[in-house]
């Protein structure tokens, strides 16, 4: 037997106030902050130290080459570390109940700098140990400062909050999900095409909104969001290579046609979804996996 929710005045569905916006949207329409540019710039820091090792190799001098790579290879090991650590910290800024990446990656990125910088100053620029250990923890210091540490607790959920903690692993592992799809979308070189994959994506954290305003009906909400997103996920990478090689016009049309059927389903059950009997979940459920294995990617 299907049950409703109560739609009170101070509810998670209620109408927002004047000025207030709902929280589905300030979950969905929350703005991605780009990757900062002082991040990019780490790359940047590094080609000085590449093209020093170059010299060594010329020179002959195998320890400096080792050095002047070695600490080449700690900065883009920073720089790559710390863009992740950004986007890490966008995901979880976008949601209300989350757990703290599981690897601070920001930090991480700072010390591989400061190791950088260490190693460069002490050994590359003959300053000696003591004062390339100096240099290199002012780096370190110098990149959390500049990036912040990465969150460490998480939010959104008490200690002992079971369902909470559930559902913030969940929403991760989905997040996950419509970042490969998305990154896979941003090969088709086609901008109308992507931005059909960004509403099914917008559509989706719509239904994340919903879990994360009663993390209790997780378990009615798993299922659906695992097997459809996963299915897009995988349908998008596939086109994306196919797409890259053909030009399919065919598999073009099917994909956009899929893309529909996820995007009117996502927004048709952004409300009903969780209040729906498990007998008519599973049946929608089977339907997409039929759908998958037609269109051969099941």
């Amino acid at each position: 037997m299907s049950s409703r929710r109560y739609h009170g005045p101070h509810s998670p569905d209620a109408p927002p106030e004047a000025g207030e916006p709902r929280a589905a949207n300030r979950f969905r329409n929350r703005p991605a902050r780009q990757v900062s540019g002082r991040a990019r710039l780490l790359y940047l820091a590094s080609l000085p130290m590449l093209i020093a090792g170059i010299g060594e190799i010329r020179r002959g001098d195998a320890p400096g080459m080792l050095v002047e790579l070695g600490a080449f290879v700690l900065f883009l090991a920073a720089a790559a570390l710390v863009n992740e650590g950004q986007r890490a910290e966008e995901a979880y800024n976008a949601r209300s109940v989350a757990k703290p990446p599981a690897i601070p990656r920001k930090i991480l990125g700072s010390v591989a700098a400061g190791l950088g910088v260490a190693l460069g100053a002490g050994f590359g620029w003959g300053l000696g140990l003591a004062s390339g250990l100096i240099f290199g923890a002012v780096a370190a210091g110098a990149g959390i400062v500049a990036f912040g540490p990465d969150p460490l607790r998480a939010k959104g959920m008490k200690a002992d909050d079971f369902h909470g903690a559930r559902a913030a692993e969940a929403l991760e592992r989905a997040e996950t999900l419509l970042r490969e799809m998305t990154a896979a979308a941003a090969r088709f070189g086609d901008r109308a095409l992507e931005g059909r994959v960004e509403r099914v994506v917008s559509a989706a954290r719509d239904v994340f909104a919903e879990v994360e305003a009663d993390p209790r009906d997780l378990d009615r909400a798993r299922k659906f969001l695992g097997v459809y997103l996963t299915g897009a996920r995988d349908a998008t990478v596939r086109f994306a290579e196919l797409w890259s090689r053909s030009r399919d016009t065919k598999a073009r049309a099917d994909y956009e046609a899929l893309l529909g059927d996820l995007e009117a389903s996502f927004t048709a059950r952004r409300r009903e979804l969780l209040a729906e009997d498990r007998g008519t979940l599973d049946i929608e459920i089977e339907v997409l996996r039929k759908r998958l294995a037609q269109e051969g990617l099941g």
